[in-house]
């Protein structure tokens, strides 16, 4: 009988460099955001054919915000034009969109294509793609304690009641995070998932990944041995 090779049901994925691959080229970095896009899509079409479950990508973090006022920009009509213009790519792979993050915090143009997005997918269940726009993992803990808070101001806070509490409780913790261009830090992306995730750092720009390194990181993942804090 053929033995299922081990993937990570939950994949996270901090996609940094597309301002280095569009300098590179002599480019302007709106350019590396597009082909940014087109990278992610090569990304998740590999992790459906790999058996993964959940794919959270960091699109556009609270920290964000301090970048150019036209790069900001840019980054959120390309939200409001590309996120539901998508929506034949997501039908024909089966990929549910999940929204991770502020939404209070977007204009109100991409909290609209967000929640069409997310309305017009959720039927799809071959995969899910959760993107994580104006996102902290600070931010998530603290607004998971502001709910509990809200339910009873006598709430008593527990691992478990903030667990229940984060964006989106009904999706497993993050089995591995990993990121492009060779930065080593987590950026803010997962904190509360992250407490028993396993890392992968590699060194390619994220405009030029493909379905070749998620087989890599797959790979990567089933020669991990994960203890929990106990012993093999």
């Amino acid at each position: 009988m053929e033995v299922k090779p081990v993937v990570p049901t939950h994949l996270g994925i901090i996609m940094d460099g597309n301002g280095r691959w569009a300098q590179k080229r002599a480019l302007p970095r709106t350019a590396g955001h597009l082909e940014g896009l087109k990278a992610l899509k090569k990304v998740i079409k590999e992790a459906s054919v790999q058996g993964i479950g959940f794919v959270t990508f960091y699109v556009f973090s609270t920290e964000n915000w301090k970048r150019s006022e036209q790069e900001v920009s840019y980054l959120m009509s390309l939200l409001v034009s590309k996120l539901h213009g998508e929506l034949s790519f997501y039908n024909q792979y089966g990929i549910r969109i999940l929204f991770r993050g502020d939404l209070e915090g977007l204009p109100k143009d991409v909290q609209k294509v967000i929640n069409d997005t997310v309305t017009s997918t959720q039927n799809n269940s071959k995969i899910s793609c959760i993107l994580a726009i104006n996102y902290g993992g600070r931010n998530e803990i603290c607004r998971a304690v502001h709910r509990c808070l809200d339910e009873d101001p006598a709430y008593n806070i527990t691992e478990e009641a903030i667990a229940s509490h984060l964006d989106l409780p009904q999706v497993p913790p993050v089995d591995m995070i990993v990121r492009s261009a060779n930065e080593k830090r987590l950026s803010n992306f997962l904190l509360w998932d992250s407490a028993y995730a396993e890392f992968g750092f590699y060194e390619k720009l994220w405009p030029d990944w493909n379905g070749e390194d998620v087989k890599q990181i797959c790979f990567d993942f089933s020669q991990r041995v994960r203890k929990y804090g106990g012993v093999q």
